[in-house]
């Protein structure tokens, strides 16, 4: 029974402006079949997990069954696409509704791949297997990791096949979200909308994202501000791993400060500023190195969008959001700086802990080193397993670091735990990614996958169950390359 799965459906978002979204229901598949359920999730979010593996919960995950309550829709959008304005929406999503847990969280449920809607733009509105799993396994290993992110609840394929470069099986990703409230979706409103719709769009999301801001003199401020700090303390945690977005788009950013849209995403081996894995990212917009700076980008056409908002007279509308955006760096520097100084087991503030930080950086992008397994080799003393071992750099380096944690009450037992948990043993390394989506596309084994994302569920375990994952690829001749999978 699809009353019996638990859901609890309200649809704020269609109460909205009816130009801010097209209601269609998902386009039906031949034969669905849960392939991956995340159990906890649907636990957390008061599903029934047994009833959501059956076939009517498969039928509901396709979109061949609408539960009772939901009003499925495709959101408009638009958005810089490597720098390039353009109408955009929902192409091959729609939004079921938004549940309400027991305890009355709202979150978004949303079916990726389920058919063409009127923002497709040629597309066919469907998705491949493989790039579903890649976002399961991807964005639950954010969530792990303790990034905010959105989830994926689970994944059915849908018994057709998708034409890419070569045949693939269709699948359907269903993601779970604060919201889908994007800074291309102010973008749009601000574009071909009306003042009165902005502020619509502005009110609902502060009612709710930031309630707490509602009353203040100038909420739309306040708002701009809640959004520039919730994204420098996403992409300082992004840096402090590692993980490559590949895709930051405006459409590509949340404005309630979860991680969205893993496309060609993927975590860093080597140390490399400049390393890019997206193989539509020929010019390394969207670098390791250059996320921060794309953050602030992408929040200056967020602050341009509700500039009207801000203040009647533009000249004091602009100054209102310059003087926010100068925030953004000296956010992000701090958050950066308390995660580092966690990660080298230091819980005071010295003048000197950026230079500390800076030179392990650049020892380690000289050397090649891993940048998971160097801080591993540092958080249990030993320097064996790392490439810097040996190095006069390292053992100058070396030398400041433990003169830097003796300037602190807090013991070495302390340092050591605080270091625990603030790497991880493990992290969805590419090779094992590939590994798993290959077994589950061409045999229809997740074994694999299952194995991996047990392993990636609470990567601060130390476990020796998590050491095999630690291991780094083999060497070749060719750089790692990840793709859209649209």
């Amino acid at each position: 029974m699809i009353k019996e799965q638990g859901w609890n459906f309200d649809n704020s978002y269609a109460r909205l402006p009816k130009s801010f979204f097209t209601s269609q229901n998902p386009t039906p598949v031949s034969s669905p079949k849960v392939v991956i359920l995340n159990d906890s999730l649907a636990e957390s979010l008061g599903l029934n997990a047994e009833e959501l593996k059956s076939e009517k919960g498969a039928a509901v995950f396709a979109g061949n069954i609408i539960p009772d309550g939901a009003s499925p829709l495709a959101q408009a959008y638009a958005g810089h696409q490597f720098g390039h304005f353009s109408m955009l929406g929902d192409g091959r999503a729609v939004l079921l509704g938004e549940h309400i847990t027991p305890e009355g969280e709202r979150f978004d449920i949303q079916l990726k791949g389920s058919g063409r809607t009127r923002y497709s733009r040629g597309g066919d509105g469907r998705a491949a297997l493989g790039p579903m799993l890649r976002e399961y396994i991807i964005s639950e290993a954010m969530h792990g990791l303790g990034i905010p992110t959105t989830r994926s609840l689970a994944v059915v394929t849908s018994g057709e096949t998708i034409i890419r470069e070569t045949k693939l099986p269709g699948a359907i990703l269903t993601r779970v979200a604060a919201s889908h409230i994007r800074v291309g979706t102010f973008q749009y409103v601000s574009t071909w909308g009306s003042v009165e719709e902005l502020r619509a769009l502005a009110d609902y999301t502060i009612k709710r994202h930031y309630s707490e801001v509602e009353k203040d003199d100038n909420p739309y401020l306040s708002l701009l501000k809640e959004v520039i700090k919730g994204q420098a303390e996403l992409i300082a945690k992004w840096q402090l791993v590692g993980f490559i977005h590949g895709v930051m788009n405006t459409d590509n950013m949340a404005i309630s400060g979860e991680t969205i849209d893993y496309g060609p995403c993927a975590f860093m081996d080597t140390f490399d500023p400049a390393t890019v894995f997206s193989s539509i990212d020929r010019e390394g917009r969207y670098a390791f190195g250059n996320q921060p700076y794309i953050g602030v980008w992408n929040l200056s056409r967020f602050a341009e969008a509700i500039l009207s908002l801000l203040h009647e007279n533009e000249e004091k509308a602009v100054e209102l959001a310059e003087a926010a955006l100068s925030s953004f760096s000296d956010l992000f520097q701090k958050y950066w700086l308390d995660g580092m100084r966690a990660k080298l087991g230091l819980f005071n503030e010295e003048e000197n802990d950026q230079a500390l930080f800076a030179d392990l950086l650049k020892m380690m992008e000289k050397y090649n080193a891993d940048y998971t397994n160097t801080f591993i080799a540092l958080t249990f003393d030993k320097l064996e397993d790392t490439v810097l071992n040996g190095t006069p750099e390292l053992a100058e380096w070396y030398e400041r670091w433990q003169t830097r944690l003796g300037k602190q009450e807090e013991s070495k037992d302390a340092s050591v735990q605080l270091m625990r948990n603030s790497n991880p043993a493990v992290i969805p390394r590419n090779h094992r990614v590939e590994e798993a989506l290959e077994a589950a596309e061409k045999k229809g084994d997740y074994s694999v996958l299952e194995r991996l994302l047990n392993a990636l569920s609470d990567p601060y375990a130390h476990s020796p169950e998590q050491v095999d994952y630690c291991t780094l690829p083999p060497d070749s001749d060719y750089p790692y390359r990840t793709f859209c999978g649209t």
